[in-house]
C-alpha cells in the first residue's frame, strides 16, 4: 500500500484545511493511501517535515496551504535525488503554482487530482541552497509578501499584499542599479522590478510571463525599468492581458542561468517567502519533482 504524509498549514485560507481535514484523509484513504498528517507550528516547519517523510519512505508528500507551504515543502524534498511524488492541495492567499498547474481550488477535487494519479515533471529554479518552483523577485515589491500580516492574508486574502503595495508605492518606484549576465549576453541599468517565474501565474496575474513553462529548462526573466505611476498603473493593466512584454519599460527573455549584482542592499524574495538579500547566481533543475496535475 503507497504511503501518503500530508504537511498541512492549519492558519491558511481561513483555516480551511483544517476544516476539512476528515474529508481529505478519508479520500486519500479510499484511493487505497495509508495516510498520515502534520500540521505546521513555526516558520521552516514544513520544509523540516518534508525531508522527514523522505528518510521514512513515503511515496507521495503533499502540500496543504498557500505557495509559502509549498516552498517549504519543495524545499525539504528537492534536496534528494530521488523525491516522492508531490501532492498540492491549494489553500492560501494566491496560490500562483497551483493556478499554473490547473489544480482546482476545490479541496475535495484537488484531492481527487491526486487519487487520479496523473503527474508531470516540473523544473525547480535554485539560488544558492534555496530552491524555488514558482517565482523569484527582488527589489522594493518583493518586500510585500513577507510583509503582509499573516492574520491580515488569512482575513482579506489577497488584498492584504495589494494594501501593502499601496502602503510602498512610493519607495517601490525608486529605481536602483544592476548588472545581469547570462549565457546570451550582459545587461546593465536602473530597474523597479525584477521577476525570475517559473510559470505563467505570479502575485494573482495570471499571465505575467505569458511564455513560461513549468518543464522548458528555463526561467522566464521580466526586468521593468523605472517607472512614474502613471506607468506602473498602465503595466499592471496590460499585465492581466499578458500584452505588458511589449512594452518599452519591459524586458523579457529565458535564460537557463542568471547573475544578479546590485549596488544597494536589496530583497529577495522566494515564492512569496522573503530568503535574505540579493547577491549571486540562479540556476535550473531541470524536470526534478513529479507533481499530481489535472
Amino acid at each position: 500500500m503507497p504511503r501518503a504524509r500530508l504537511i498541512y498549514n492549519p492558519t491558511a485560507g481561513r483555516e480551511l484545511i483544517k476544516r476539512q481535514l476528515p474529508k481529505i484523509l478519508d479520500c486519500l484513504e479510499q484511493a487505497g493511501y495509508e495516510t498520515s498528517c502534520r500540521a505546521t507550528q513555526y516558520s521552516w516547519h514544513a520544509a523540516k517535515e518534508a525531508s522527514l517523510a523522505v528518510e521514512r519512505g513515503y511515496d507521495v508528500v503533499i502540500a496543504a496551504g498557500g505557495d509559502g507551504t509549498i516552498h517549504e515543502v519543495v524545499n525539504g524534498v528537492a534536496s534528494y535525488e530521488n523525491p516522492p511524488k508531490l501532492g498540492i492541495l491549494p489553500a492560501g492567499t494566491t496560490n500562483d503554482f497551483a493556478r499554473a498547474l490547473k489544480i482546482p481550488r476545490d479541496l475535495s477535487k484537488a484531492c481527487q487530482v491526486i487519487v487520479e494519479g496523473k503527474t508531470t515533471q516540473i523544473d525547480l529554479g535554485k539560488y544558492g541552497d534555496r530552491y524555488f518552483i514558482n517565482v523569484a523577485a527582488v527589489g522594493k515589491l518583493a518586500e510585500v509578501a513577507h510583509e503582509a500580516p499573516s492574520r491580515l492574508k488569512t482575513v482579506i486574502g489577497s488584498l492584504a499584499y495589494y494594501a501593502k503595495a499601496i502602503e510602498k508605492i512610493t519607495s517601490f518606484l525608486k529605481p536602483y542599479p544592476v548588472h545581469i549576465q547570462t549565457a546570451q549576453g550582459e545587461w546593465e541599468g536602473d530597474i523597479s522590478l525584477l521577476l525570475l517565474t517559473n510559470s505563467v501565474s505570479v502575485g494573482g496575474f495570471q499571465k505575467i510571463a505569458p511564455e513560461a513553462s513549468i518543464n522548458d529548462g528555463y526561467l522566464d526573466v521580466l526586468i521593468i525599468s523605472k517607472v512614474n505611476i502613471p506607468e506602473l498603473l498602465q503595466l499592471a493593466a496590460q499585465a492581466y492581458k499578458g500584452e505588458h512584454i511589449k512594452s518599452s519599460r519591459v524586458i523579457y527573455f529565458q535564460t537557463d542561468q542568471i547573475e544578479v549584482k546590485t549596488m544597494e542592499s536589496l530583497v529577495l524574495n522566494l515564492d512569496g517567502e522573503y530568503s535574505g538579500e540579493i547577491c549571486g547566481s540562479f540556476t535550473v533543475v531541470p524536470r526534478h519533482l513529479e507533481v499530481f496535475c489535472p
